[in-house]
């Protein structure tokens, strides 16, 4: 795959606390200029960045949800949800309570997803992180099923924020868990062509990085997500 067909694919991410005013307006230029999938920013960004992009057609505003724990209450990710929208995001990334899914309480998993998935039908795509770092095989194919049941578009590795980011292995593993038709994104590590072109030949429909702009010109970017 040539580096403009994978500039296509990424959401090109800046998700640290410290991130300025100044680096938004850098990110969703260059998410212009290389037409990447979306720029990925927290939701205090997704007014601004929706501003920047509202002449660019091609690039989407993707925000998180529940970001990075997925600790919070389903009616809080609603909320963040609605919000979010209404703010100009139409994509929607929400992390999963990992605690609930380790406590096999599918239920809550489910219901929690489904929160954000029926706050954001019709609006928003949403992608579903599993945070594939804390999580057993076994966890990760639950994960992907519950995820898929709730309606997600979307299952996305990781956060970038834990102890670990996206595989060619949990990449292969959850494409073959949630079939032909969901997407799956990767993301956490992901700085280089090399990288990405294995993580979309393993299966990903996404890439998530803040290395966008290294990774499209054939070059190794020093960063953790």
């Amino acid at each position: 795959m040539m580096s403009q067909s994978i500039a296509s694919l990424i959401d090109h991410t800046a998700l640290k606390a410290d991130t300025t005013k100044e680096q938004i307006e850098v990110l969703c230029k260059e998410a212009s200029e290389y037409k990447f999938a979306s720029v990925c920013v927290n939701p205090t960004w997704v007014k601004r960045a929706a501003e920047l992009l509202h002449n660019v057609e091609e690039v989407k505003v993707c925000t998180v949800i529940g970001f990075p724990l997925g600790a919070s209450t389903p009616e809080v990710k609603a909320f963040e949800t609605t919000n979010a929208i209404e703010n100009g995001a139409t994509e929607v990334d929400m992390v999963i309570n990992i605690a609930a899914l380790k406590d096999h309480n599918d239920e809550l998993v489910e219901s929690d997803i489904r929160a954000v998935v029926e706050a954001a039908k019709g609006k928003a795509l949403t992608k579903v992180i599993i945070e594939t770092s804390l999580l057993t095989d076994e966890e990760k194919v639950r994960a992907c099923k519950l995820a898929v049941k709730a309606g997600t578009d979307y299952v996305k590795t990781s956060t970038g924020f834990s102890t670990g980011g996206a595989t060619v292995e949990d990449i292969k593993l959850m494409r073959e868990t949630v079939g032909p038709h969901i997407g799956v994104k990767a993301s956490g590590g992901v700085r280089d062509l090399e990288g990405a072109r294995a993580m979309v030949d393993a299966g990903a429909t996404r890439i998530g990085a803040s290395a966008g702009v290294s990774i499209v010109n054939g070059e190794q970017a020093n960063t953790d997500y």
